[in-house]
């Protein structure tokens, strides 16, 4: 039964309890009535009070309803831009306005959470390079500067110092502009083969410290050419490479391989056997300065920015990544790029 139904029971039974009140009162002032008198007034007065009060109570919930309504609904435009009287569609619009407000508050918890980790990694990113270079250049002011061996030493430790926290600016604005759309893509047609060949060769000396094999599929293959922003993406294969190298084993292997996903896309997967990560880290890898060891030591140095640039500039070509990844076993990651035409 609905809310307005009832109302309308409610009603008619408080006004079958007054025509009756009515009628024992006058019974007991000795005023006499005949059956057919008695069931005509009871009608006419059940009725006229059941209109009376009915239109009252209707006119006064409507009334405090449209009220209600006005006050939940009138500032909420992406709701549903119309202000009800009704009683059951009222409850059914503050259920859904109270949904979509727990979603609400649920992001607005997700995004303070993100930015609090954001800062705090950040901080700790930026704060590293500056005391280490501070460190030194404070002790070559206090005197170590006359020793040769010390200050050409002291001076190196500054400097590289001072080169990650340029490198660090220098990632933040490139993710700052692919987010904000201001670093356009420059696509072309070029072959992805290549490309990639490229960049084990840039990295093939960092790979030989850990005797680390590069190793691609399609050497011998016809090119496969693509369309996209190539130096973004020889980015992200660089970027890739390197990570699979700095968490990788000494020995062990990084495969690229390229697949046909449909009839006007590709697949480039990189996949080593390194150290792998465990599940509760994986959605978060792409995160900005997010540390799978939270001991706050980072692997090889670097901005921390590496994955989340592969990310917005997967992104930014409307493509897709990929990640996985055994704790022990070794990591996936995958991205998908249009096929030149």
């Amino acid at each position: 039964m609905t809310t307005q139904n009832k109302i309308r029971v409610q009603v008619a039974l408080f006004s079958l309890f007054v025509s009756s009140s009515v009628l024992v009162l006058l019974l007991l002032f000795g005023i006499e009535l005949k059956l057919i008198s008695i069931i005509i007034y009871s009608l006419l007065i059940t009725s006229i009070i059941y209109i009376l009060f009915f239109f009252y109570v209707k006119y006064f919930l409507n009334s405090r309803l449209k009220e209600i309504s006005d006050q939940l609904f009138s500032k909420d435009i992406n709701f549903n831009n119309t202000v009800t009287t009704n009683m059951e569609e009222l409850v059914n619009q503050i259920k859904q306005l109270d949904d979509k407000r727990k979603i609400e508050l649920g992001l607005m918890r997700e995004k303070e959470n993100f930015r609090r980790d954001f800062i705090g990694n950040l901080a700790h990113e930026l704060k590293t390079p500056l005391f280490t270079s501070q460190s030194y250049i404070l002790t070559l002011l206090d005197g170590a500067i006359d020793d040769k061996l010390i200050n050409k030493k002291y001076l190196k430790i500054a400097g590289k110092s001072i080169e990650r926290l340029n490198l660090i600016v220098k990632d933040l604005d490139l993710i700052t502009k692919l987010e904000t759309g201001y670093n356009n893509l420059k696509r072309s047609n070029f072959d992805i083969v290549n490309l990639l060949q490229s960049s084990i060769e840039m990295l093939e000396i960092n790979a030989k410290k850990k005797n680390i094999k590069l190793i691609i599929e399609h050497e011998n293959n016809p090119p496969l050419y693509v369309n996209a922003d190539k130096e973004k993406i020889e980015q992200v294969a660089t970027n890739l490479i390197e990570n699979s190298i700095k968490y990788g084993r000494e020995n062990g292997t990084t495969e690229i391989v390229i697949q046909d996903l449909v009839e006007n896309k590709l697949i480039v997967r990189f996949t080593d056997n390194g150290i792998g990560v465990k599940e509760e880290h994986v959605d978060r890898l792409f995160e900005r300065f997010y540390r799978v060891d939270q001991s706050g030591n980072r692997i090889s140095g670097g901005s921390g920015l590496g994955l989340a640039i592969v990310k917005h500039i997967i992104d930014a070509h409307d493509e897709k990544i990929y990640v996985e990844s055994s704790f022990g076993v070794g990591s996936e990651f995958s991205f998908t790029l249009d096929k030149s035409k």
